[in-house]
């Protein structure tokens, strides 16, 4: 999930461990662990773009990392806040909480978690996006109220419950939501009498109203989507595979590499030469709309041959476009 989810998560948590005993500054703490499993990011300064992707959600994402993180934090912190006179043991286990319900969250997002971590598992649960204003404003009020509150107070105590059931219970129904919008799916692909080996649906952009699918037949991928407000039947637009003319690399390194990606797609993956140029497309993510009659694969490399394996370039993420991307949204969300 975006990082002020997750600080709210990890304040909520660790509020809920030693508020009574610290006040806000268990929910300071909690809000810093919340942030510290993200930090993964930082890789791409120092690494490729292939093994900074396959990093994200990766190590500080596993329950390896709060096991081991969580003593070394408590330890800092109980030298920091020394007056509290608490232990480490007490602080540790505020960082352990908060570090692991980080990834437990992301697991129900699309990119995938690796939350048994050296297991090559990527958990994803594809039931609501990275953004959901659903889930986090309501459980940020609570929070937020919480922090004017004496430590000692009933109401502060209800408040941050309230908060963690609230956003608890929506990702729950996400859950539900999913089945209900995968069965619509199954239907219309029934309905169409397509054959195909695999479907993949995902939450739209900040809604759990709007719903995209990623289905596989043998030589094509189709992708469609569904709102809850829809009165027309599904559609689905066709794109063929075309492994055939797939670029074929001359180093072992660059073929090694080009597969690594793949993985990263989990096989959902398409390439195409454009104006000379590979772009190899990660489809799990979608399209978005670069003008009125042109979209774009959210996650879209350029890829090449050089010396030492492939040269991975992410494409430009124009943000001119983001009000036409909102208003598209919001017009899909409201039904065909």
């Amino acid at each position: 999930m975006d990082s002020l989810t997750q600080i709210v998560l990890g304040a909520a948590v660790g509020e809920a461990v030693l508020g009574r005993r610290v006040g806000n500054k268990a929910l300071l703490y909690g809000a810093i662990a919340g942030t510290i499993p993200d930090l993964d990011v930082l890789v791409q300064n120092f690494a490729d773009t292939i093994t900074a992707t396959e990093a994200h959600r990766g190590f500080s994402h596993s329950i390896i990392f709060c096991v081991l993180a969580a003593p070394l934090l408590g330890g800092l912190v109980n030298k920091i806040e020394s007056k509290q006179k608490l232990g480490w043991k007490p602080w540790a286990w505020l960082f352990f909480w908060c570090l692991f319900t980080h990834p437990l969250l992301d697991c129900f997002t699309t990119w995938g978690t690796q939350l048994f971590w050296p297991f090559d598992w990527r958990i994803a649960f594809n039931s609501i996006f990275v953004i959901d204003p659903l889930y986090t404003i309501p459980f940020m009020v609570c929070v937020i109220w919480a922090i004017f509150l004496k430590r000692s107070s009933t109401l502060r105590k209800k408040l941050n419950w309230t908060g963690i059931a609230i956003s608890s219970t929506y990702l729950i129904c996400t859950v539900g939501l999913k089945m209900i919008a995968t069965a619509r799916f199954e239907q219309a692909l029934e309905n169409q009498k397509i054959d195909y080996n695999h479907i993949s649906t995902r939450p739209g952009a900040f809604s759990t109203i709007l719903w995209n699918a990623n289905v596989e037949t043998e030589n094509a991928y189709l992708l469609g989507d569904y709102s809850f407000f829809d009165s027309q039947p599904i559609s689905f637009d066709l794109y063929p595979k075309n492994r055939s003319a797939e670029p074929e690399f001359e180093s072992p390194q660059a073929r090694e590499d080009i597969e690594r990606m793949k993985d990263i797609a989990q096989g959902w993956y398409l390439m195409e030469n454009k104006n000379g140029k590979w772009y190899f497309y990660d489809l799990r993510f979608g399209l978005r709309p670069i003008n009125q009659n042109e979209k774009e694969f959210v996650f879209a490399y350029i890829v090449k041959e050089g010396d030492d394996g492939l040269i991975v370039n992410e494409t430009d993420k124009n943000l001119e476009d983001a009000s036409l991307i909102f208003k598209e949204l919001w017009e899909r969300i409201q039904g065909n």
